[in-house]
């Protein structure tokens, strides 16, 4: 995995995690049929609408915590940008939400925030009802030690 993994990629999965705490559902489980969304693109369309609180599991979920949950998504959708470029380094992540840094930029739409088949685009039929082909090949490259 040579230069493959780096800051940027741990802010991503920081915000994912982020995501998953605030919302009580794992990204790797998760599939709104309704909208077509992953979990990070649910809380992107929700955030956009000044609906954050929607997202949020109603086990955390309290009005006199309102502002910081819906910072706390703010700060988790910064983090999961399509650009690394455009997310933050973890040091100002935790400026952030510590409160050190109080006006936040806007994010940019996720990476993977929207499920769908290019094939697909402007077509009326539900996405459950969709048939999708299955690769069955296999590619192995071997290396020596």
């Amino acid at each position: 995995m040579e230069g493959r993994f780096s800051e940027k990629s741990d802010v991503y999965s920081f915000g994912v995690l982020m995501l998953e705490i605030i919302s009580g559902k794992k990204n790797t489980h998760y599939y709104n049929q309704e909208w077509s969304l992953s979990l990070l693109g649910c809380a992107w369309k929700l955030w956009n609408e000044d609906n954050g609180m929607s997202f949020v599991d109603q086990m955390i979920a309290s009005s006199n915590f309102q502002g910081e949950i819906v910072r706390c998504i703010h700060i988790a959708l910064l983090c999961v940008q399509e650009f690394p470029e455009n997310r933050p380094a973890i040091q100002t992540v935790l400026s952030m939400l510590s409160r050190e840094i109080m006006d936040l930029p806007l994010p940019e739409q996720p990476v993977f925030a929207e499920k769908w088949n290019r094939f697909h685009v402007g077509s009326n039929q539900p996405t459950s009802q969709i048939r999708y082909s299955i690769n069955e090949l296999t590619v192995t490259v071997m290396d020596g030690r």
